[in-house]
């Protein structure tokens, strides 16, 4: 990048797919005049897009790039979702919801769980669920946004369930109505200056050649830019998170409601999700080649199915991990070209929003790229990366089960020293540590550590300073409000009827 710094910064995003026209759409809307922004992408290369579930964060993108939800609903056959309900990962034959909200709240400095967790030694404390509004409506189908204000009924949040082939052509869409210039080509050169080595140019098939300052690799697994022209190391996580492959199958509807959740449900050698649409139901075996074949994964995927199969299973493949750093040179790589983690807790979409949202807020001012931005960036998206990897990792290791080989390598593993650190300070004396930035707060760690049965040895003493039936009389007390709460609310499917603006043409 050696031009004039007052010029737009030409931006060339390489694939289309959900990353691809994220990236692309955000710098067009929130960057008006400091870029320029232009993708390609080939219509012969396909793109993975089986996640269906999402992150409340989405909502957050969808709202800030001034996309109508009711449109983006309807384009994309979403429903909404307020958690994901895990069953037999502690033990099998039991479950629980990791929902968007809270559970209680502190009193006098001393954070709900330690009040659940004296109450529950006294045997006066019910299901830690019953005290979140989130878990409570999940379980009940029922469905309605939040509230605005401070009351019970605005601690939860929600995000979407939606078909994700149909995601990456609506933001397409957008894209192009706010400016993005698409070039159809597949790209067979990557170019770069033989000085400082930036990328300058790619060739496409038929001789066209397109030039920018500044590249987003969006190529998925390929990996063009980041990992072919520049060759960045992956750091492979595979050791700690072994799932590499996923056979999923579309299913009819059974029934006339549908789940404001998305279940996860452990298996044999992985597990498997459902993911109830608005025309259909997303089924999926997340699984380890290394524990479980191709063709068995399929034929179980077939035989857990609820409703008619709308298509044969198909079989993707991929690895844990990341690059050692996603911004090298004038190269920025996006969703699977800068990493992948395994989709049990719904984040691929978050990753690949969270580094452009990122890219955003350190985007060049002109024509040179300051090496701290490029610095900062990937220091931050190495810390989104590493701490969604160490509460993946809970999920396995935090469990009883040793019914297979594969849960009894996951639950004798060693963990990362960081996942062991946090471990350790809950197992001691339920605290949790804290931090400000990335993914997944205490709520979350509390919903999947209490979930599958590892409660602390102690917990905070203040919480029993306060007269046993005082707190039990509170508890009671939240859990009947939680569920009058519920009770106000529509069921999920008359809530999704209700407007015809965000219904596809065809819902179940």
């Amino acid at each position: 990048m050696s031009e004039q710094s007052d010029r737009a910064v030409r931006v060339v995003v390489l694939g289309g797919g959900t990353a691809g026209w994220m990236s692309a759409a955000a710098i067009a809307r929130l960057l008006p005049g400091q870029a320029t922004v232009e993708l390609v992408e080939s219509e012969d290369i396909g793109i993975v897009g089986v996640g269906e579930a999402t992150l409340p964060h989405i909502r957050g993108f969808v709202e800030r790039l001034g996309i109508d939800e009711a449109a983006f609903m309807k384009a994309t056959h979403a429903t909404y979702k307020l958690g994901i309900d895990f069953r037999d990962f502690g033990r099998i034959g039991e479950s629980y919801v990791h929902p968007f909200g809270s559970f209680g709240e502190e009193v006098a400095g001393v954070p709900f769980h330690h009040y659940w967790l004296e109450m529950q030694r006294q045997g006066l404390a019910g299901p830690l669920g019953a005290y979140s509004l989130g878990v409570s409506a999940a379980l009940a189908r029922r469905f309605r946004p939040p509230a605005a204000d401070s009351s019970l009924g605005s601690t939860y949040g929600y995000a979407y369930q939606f078909d994700a082939t149909l995601f990456g052509p609506f933001m397409r869409e957008f894209g192009l109505s706010i400016g993005v210039r698409r070039t159809e080509g597949r790209v067979v050169e990557v170019r770069r200056d033989p000085a400082s080595g930036d990328v300058t140019r790619l060739l496409l098939a038929d001789g066209r050649e397109v030039a920018g300052d500044l590249f987003i690799d969006c190529s998925g697994f390929r990996a063009l830019l980041i990992g072919g022209a520049l060759e960045e190391e992956w750091e492979d996580w595979s050791h700690w998170l072994p799932v590499d492959r996923a056979a999923a199958m579309p299913c009819a509807h059974v029934e006339k409601e549908i789940e404001p959740y998305t279940r996860a449900i452990a298996m044999p050698a992985g597990w498997r999700w459902r993911i109830p649409l608005q025309h259909r139901i997303g089924n999926g075996y997340v699984f380890a080649s290394a524990f479980l074949s191709e063709d068995e994964a399929c034929e179980t995927i077939r035989a857990a199915a609820e409703g008619a199969v709308l298509a044969e299973p198909r079989v993707l493949r991929f690895r844990s991990g990341r690059r050692r750093k996603s911004w090298n040179r004038n190269v920025v790589a996006v969703g699977l070209a800068s990493g992948f983690l395994e989709p049990l807790e719904s984040t691929s979409i978050y990753l690949a929003q969270m580094a452009v949202t990122y890219l955003v807020e350190l985007f060049p001012s002109g024509a040179t790229i300051d090496p701290r931005d490029r610095a900062e960036f990937n220091r931050l998206v190495d810390m989104e990366y590493d701490r969604i990897r160490d509460f993946l990792i809970l999920h396995y290791h935090a469990t009883t089960r040793s019914d297979s080989e594969f849960w009894n390598h996951v639950r004798t593993m060693q963990v990362p020293g960081s996942l062991q650190g946090k471990l350790e300070l809950w197992r001691e004396c339920g605290r949790l540590e804290k931090y400000s930035d990335g993914l997944f707060y205490d709520a979350s760690w509390i919903a999947v550590l209490i979930g599958q049965g590892k409660l602390p040895r102690r917990h905070d003493a203040r919480a029993a300073m306060a007269p046993a039936r005082q707190v039990a009389a509170a508890l009671e007390e939240l859990q009947a409000a939680v569920q009058a709460e519920v009770a106000s609310m529509p069921s999920h499917r008359d809530y999704l009827m209700r407007s015809a603006a965000r219904l596809a043409e065809h819902p179940a």
